[in-house]
C-alpha cells in the first residue's frame, strides 16, 4: 500500500525546543525539564521477546536501550532535544534539523554517561545528520540489509520530549512522498507513536536491526521514517554529509 502524503502543514519535525533568551548570542542554559508525567510520554511496549541482539543483560537493559542516545542541541538563544543512536563505537545517527545550528551538542547515554560530541555532519539529501564521538558508545545495532514491508512490526527507541528513554512499538502502513523534503523521495509511513524529541530515533524490525530513522509526525500519529536503504546509501556516499551550520 501506498500511503497519500498528507497536506505539508499537517507533518511536523520532531525535535523538542525552547526559546531560552535573546536571539544576539547564546543565553544562559534553563534546567532540565522535571519528569514527564506517564500520560504524556508513550506507553511502553510489553517486555521483548528475545532476539538476535541478546536477552537482557545484569543491568536491565537490552542492546536495543544500550545504543539509544539523548541529543541537547545548545543553540544561541534556544535549546532543542532529540534523539540518535550508535552506528559503530565513536559514531551516530540522527536527523539534520536535531543538530543543525548549534553553538554546541550535549550527549548522553542510557545509563546517564555524558559523552563529548567531536564533530557533527548533516546530509543535503535527507533530514540525517552522523556525529562523531569522543568516547565509545556502549552499543551499535545491525543495519538491516532492505527496508520492511507493508504490515512488518516495528519498534521505536528514543528520548520523547527529552526525557526518560522510551520504547513504542507499531506496524508499517506503506511509503509516501516524503511531503517534507520531496527530491528524497519514498519514505515509511508506521503508526509508532512518536514526540517532540523522537527526531533521530531508530526503527528496528523484530530481531533488533534497523529499518530506519524517525524525522516526523502528522496530525493523525502517523510517523515518518527514513528507510535503510536511504541512510546506507548515503553512508556509503562520502560526499553525502557535510560540516553542520553552526550558530555564533
Amino acid at each position: 500500500m501506498t500511503v497519500r502524503p498528507p497536506a505539508r502543514r499537517s507533518v511536523s519535525l520532531l525535535a523538542a525546543a525552547v526559546v531560552v533568551g535573546a536571539l544576539g548570542g547564546c543565553a544562559a542554559l534553563p534546567a532540565m525539564p522535571a519528569p514527564v508525567p506517564t500520560s504524556v510520554v508513550p506507553s511502553r511496549s510489553p517486555a521483548a521477546a528475545p532476539t538476535s541482539q541478546g536477552n537482557l543483560s545484569p543491568d536491565g537493559f537490552d542492546a536495543a536501550q544500550r545504543m539509544a542516545v539523548r541529543i541537547r542541541n545548545i543553540g544561541c538563544g534556544s535549546v532543542s532535544t532529540g534523539s540518535g543512536f550508535a552506528i559503530d563505537p565513536t559514531t551516530l545517527v540522527t536527523n539534520r534539523h536535531v543538530v543543525e545550528d548549534s553553538a554546541a551538542l550535549q550527549l548522553s547515554t542510557y545509563d546517564g554517561r555524558d559523552v563529548e560530541a567531536t564533530a557533527a555532519s548533516t546530509a543535503a539529501l535527507a533530514d540525517l545528520a552522523i556525529v562523531r564521538t569522543a568516547a565509545e558508545l556502549p552499543a551499535a545495532p545491525t543495519l538491516a540489509d532492505a527496508d520492511p514491508a507493508e504490515g512488518d512490526a516495528v519498534t521505536v527507541v528514543g528520548y520523547p520530549l527529552g526525557q526518560r528513554l522510551t520504547i513504542t512499538t507499531g506496524t508499517v502502513l506503506g511509503t509516501t512522498t516524503d511531503p517534507l523534503n520531496e527530491n528524497l523521495g519514498a519514505v515509511l509511513v508506521t503508526d509508532a507513536p512518536v514526540e517532540p524529541g523522537s527526531s533521530g530515533s531508530a526503527v528496528l524490525d523484530t530481531e533488533g536491526r534497523v529499518v530506519g530513522v524517525v524525522y516526523a509526525k502528522d496530525d493523525q500519529g502517523r510517523s515518518y521514517v527514513v528507510p535503510v536503504s536511504t541512510l546506507r546509501s548515503m553512508l556509503d556516499d562520502g560526499s553525502a554529509f557535510t560540516d553542520a551550520p553552526t550558530c555564533s
